[in-house]
């Protein structure tokens, strides 16, 4: 996607050869600054402070913090050590602990001469790869919108609405829930997105906002409580978000706020999409209330908001009262049954075990292994 006209990935080998620069999503949407990252443990940090988020944008920087790793010292004691740093740093989203497992899995047989250079290419190919693939859940996602405008009357806006942020800035490009989108308005189909302010993090405000204005998608941002009404009154055609884990059976594990959205949808008859590329499928686990680890973050997040003043600066403020407890669950599953379907690169199908292994017919073998 393009800042200011300038095509940009969100993480790609610095001009070095050996250290990986990054978008920093902290700094967003007030600034513009891209970090560079020189080492294993900068990679950990990054990923935990979430200057990169997203559960592909993760895999990727955490495929790039074992390249750095073996640029260091590609022994098998490192090897180890990185992938066991990296995967404690954000425990909910699945593609991290995928790309971790790939890369290591590769480098393994190979002599340790080799292991650095393979590494970067793996992690180049990982970030090639998820742009391929939201590309092709863009273009998948398409068809339901185009189904949408073709119900519409001539000319007649199409009203989406997304919680958090699932766009570029949380892949490598083109995001999953926002790719789908861009390619509507790059096609000409009116649409018009609502935007989650999604609390505590503010993605929704923040990144979402940011990124659909550079691309020129009209928008708006709501509070996370104003979806429903919106609903109610008709003016939600659909609803699309991503994902940071999906079980075999279809349940979906998104920030926190999104199963509210999902039984709104529900009680409203507004389709509830939801978008992933297949790293994000577990397919170890069945049931997602149970089985998926939600992360609980620092509860700072909660009880302070930054911004920037009217004077330009940038200041965080304390919301709650002095000793007041916090609680900051990251994450919430919606079932499967409050699910219309998955958009995935593969195509769309049913938010169940069968629709996915119709999809990922290969999984089916592997089960059963």
């Amino acid at each position: 996607m393009k800042i200011d006209g300038k095509p940009y990935r969100t993480i790609w080998l610095a001009d070095d050869g050996r250290s990986v620069d990054v978008i920093d999503q902290t700094q967003l949407p007030h600034a513009f600054v891209v970090r560079r990252l020189t080492s294993m443990p900068q990679v950990a940090d990054a990923i935990r402070t979430m200057v990169v988020r997203g559960a592909p944008l993760i895999g990727a920087a955490g495929a790039y913090g074992v390249a750095l790793a073996m640029a260091e010292d590609p022994g098998d004691g490192m090897l180890d050590h990185a992938h066991a740093t990296l995967l404690q740093t954000r425990p909910t989203a699945v593609n991290l602990r995928w790309a971790l497992d790939d890369v290591r899995g590769r480098l393994r047989p190979l002599p340790p001469g080799a292991r650095r250079d393979a590494a970067y290419a793996r992690a180049a190919a990982i970030c090639d790869e998820d742009v391929a693939i939201c590309r092709a859940i863009g273009d998948n996602g398409l068809r339901l919108i185009r189904d949408i405008a073709a119900r519409k009357q001539s000319g007649e806006r199409i009203q989406a609405l997304t919680h958090c942020n699932a766009g570029w800035l949380a892949t490598v490009d083109w995001g999953t829930a926002l790719a789908p989108i861009y390619r509507a308005h790059d096609e000409g189909i009116p649409i018009h997105v609502w935007v989650d302010e999604t609390r505590p993090r503010n993605q929704g405000a923040s990144l979402t906002a940011f990124e659909l204005g550079r691309h020129g998608v009209p928008h708006t941002v709501i509070a996370d409580n104003v979806g429903g009404h919106l609903m109610q009154h008709g003016m939600v055609d659909f609803c699309i978000v991503g994902t940071d884990r999906t079980t075999r059976g279809g349940d979906v594990c998104n920030k926190i706020g999104t199963y509210l959205k999902a039984l709104a949808a529900h009680d409203n008859n507004v389709p509830f999409y939801v978008a992933l590329p297949y790293p994000t499928i577990d397919w170890t686990l069945s049931d997602g209330v149970r089985e998926i680890p939600i992360e609980r973050r620092d509860g700072r997040e909660v009880s302070h908001i930054a911004g920037r003043t009217a004077s330009g600066t940038l200041e965080e403020v304390l919301l709650v009262p002095d000793g007041s407890n916090v609680a900051n669950y990251a994450f919430d599953v919606t079932p499967a049954r409050l699910v219309t379907a998955l958009i995935t690169e593969r195509g769309i199908c049913p938010a169940s075990e069968a629709g996915l292994l119709s999809l990922y017919p290969e999984q089916r073998e592997v089960r059963r292994a």
